[in-house]
């Protein structure tokens, strides 16, 4: 069994008991020898995934309680997997989704930081700068590094602060684990969407 969440960035596979993270490059240079069951929030892989007969989209029947309006599979997989709480996946966006007795409350979308380093770099050539995750969040920046990694990492924590109150956050994604160390009240579960993958799978 292999299972796979394709993102307009990486796709992140399991088999064999272990997850690997490759880029879509990679990803479409791999030859597979079983059926893949998969999700994909990637619009231009799409077309190639229905025609080869290899791959199968677990999407269709994959149910979820929300009101909220087209949103993501790999959202509502993670969503699904909590039953009370705060859903962070944060990879090339972070989303936020509030969880209440195992019915979806709402959420929103953030920027993730190679979406915000490039609206930066928009802005001027001059902050073009990677971000200081080693930044300090305590005192005032005084460089420019660090101003632009301040208001990033500052901003995305206290948003997710401000949300969570007292309410226990989940995080996946590729930068879940970084943000999780925010937190007091909080887990990174890098398998989160994949156990929802995983009994939809055993459910067909």
């Amino acid at each position: 069994m292999i299972l796979c969440d394709i993102g307009n960035t990486n796709a992140h596979l399991f088999m064999n008991g272990r997850l690997y993270v490759k880029s879509i490059r990679e990803f479409l240079s791999l030859t597979f020898n079983e059926k893949v069951y998969y999700i994909c929030v990637n619009d231009d892989l799409k077309p190639f995934l229905h025609a080869d007969k290899n791959f199968f989209d677990l999407e269709p029947h994959i149910e979820f309680d929300t009101k909220y309006a087209c949103m993501g599979i790999d959202r509502i997989c993670a969503c699904k997997a909590v039953h009370e709480g705060v859903v962070v996946d944060a990879g090339s966006a972070v989303t936020v989704d509030i969880m209440k007795n195992g019915v979806h409350d709402g959420g929103y979308i953030l920027p993730g930081f190679a979406a915000y380093s490039a609206a930066y770099m928009s802005v001027s050539s001059r902050l073009k700068l990677d971000i200081n995750r080693s930044v300090r969040l305590d005192t005032m920046p005084k460089n420019t590094q660090d101003a632009i990694s301040y208001g990033v990492i500052k901003s995305i924590k206290l948003i997710i602060k401000n949300s969570a109150k007292n309410r226990k956050i989940y995080f996946c994604g590729g930068d879940g684990g970084y943000l999780c160390g925010f937190f007091k009240n909080a887990v990174y579960d890098e398998m989160l969407i994949f156990r929802v993958l995983e009994k939809t799978f055993l459910s067909l």
